[in-house]
């Protein structure tokens, strides 16, 4: 498949998913622990596309103004893109959309499955990708609608949302989908969705970023706090990808890269040169405080 952002075409290769950096610009993330995330941090990465996010999905806060939402993103996706970076911003406000696009950002995730079309309208203007997530609730707000069967809710939502995008002038080439692990589902749901994610791909013929970094799911299947969620975190992404997923979105990048790495060489997708060797320097780690 084809992704097009705004003006560069990427071609997503089976196997050889995009890694997408989290670059949190807002203090009540649930996995930043109140830190904000800077420029520095993003291109520290070395992520294909860093994600920017001004306001936290957590439930337990109001929703910040754009206005607030455009003081916190823009200086930083103007840094990134500066820097040389591909940045997609996290937002379902139609005017931090438009902002963030005025600022050079090359994808909006919208993580409300468009509850404000005007930012589909923002997409077709520039040519930016706009990633349509399914959920059944309105942003910062949690809760579990009943589904008769939660799998054939994603489908016909992401597809209504497809249509909607595309009337709007969204071109194909631009569209992203995003099944919502957490939002409005169970972790036994969560998981349920998860597991047909290649069926998600061939229904609707888009690539699909999959963002289960550090979610509930996880935590709940092992009794464990965001950050003590990787290995779990690894687990899903090593299904998802057999499953065809285009786009990892990641805390962890450079675990996450090491884990790609190494499961490709392993499976012959990699090349290992025969006379590969491991830097000396790399056998133990450094005993910290002695002093050479």
């Amino acid at each position: 498949m084809r992704l097009r952002l705004r003006d560069r075409v990427v071609e997503l290769r089976p196997g050889a998913p995009l890694v997408m950096g989290i670059v949190n610009a807002s203090p009540e993330s649930f996995s930043g622990g109140g830190r904000v995330g800077g420029v520095d941090e993003g291109l520290a990465l070395g992520a294909d596309l860093v994600d920017v996010g001004g306001e936290s999905g957590v439930t337990d806060r109001e929703p910040i103004t754009a206005e607030e939402e455009i003081e916190r993103v823009v200086p930083v996706v103007k840094g990134l893109v500066a820097a040389g970076a591909t940045v997609s911003v996290d937002t379902w406000k139609e005017p931090v959309a438009r902002a963030v696009i005025a600022a050079g950002a090359a994808m909006i995730n919208d993580v409300s499955g468009l509850i404000e079309p005007g930012v589909a309208d923002a997409c077709a203007e520039s040519g930016a990708a706009l990633v349509l997530m399914h959920t059944r609730v309105p942003p910062k707000v949690k809760g579990f609608p009943h589904y008769d069967n939660v799998f054939t809710d994603v489908v016909a939502f992401l597809r209504e949302r497809m249509a909607v995008a595309r009337e709007r002038g969204v071109g194909e080439d631009q569209i992203v989908l995003d099944p919502g692990p957490d939002f409005a589902k169970t972790p036994a749901e969560t998981v349920e969705v998860l597991s047909r994610i290649r069926d998600l791909r061939d229904e609707l013929a888009r690539p699909v970023l999959l963002a289960v970094s550090r979610k509930d799911f996880i935590g709940a299947l092992r009794d464990r706090f965001p950050r003590h969620r990787l290995a779990g975190t690894l687990a899903a992404i090593g299904e998802g990808v057999d499953a065809g997923a285009a786009i990892l979105r990641v805390h962890d990048v450079a675990e996450v890269r090491d884990f790609l790495a190494v499961r490709a060489a392993l499976r012959g997708e990699r090349e290992v040169p025969a006379d590969l060797r491991l830097d000396p320097a790399l056998r133990r780690e450094p005993v910290r405080g002695r002093v050479a």
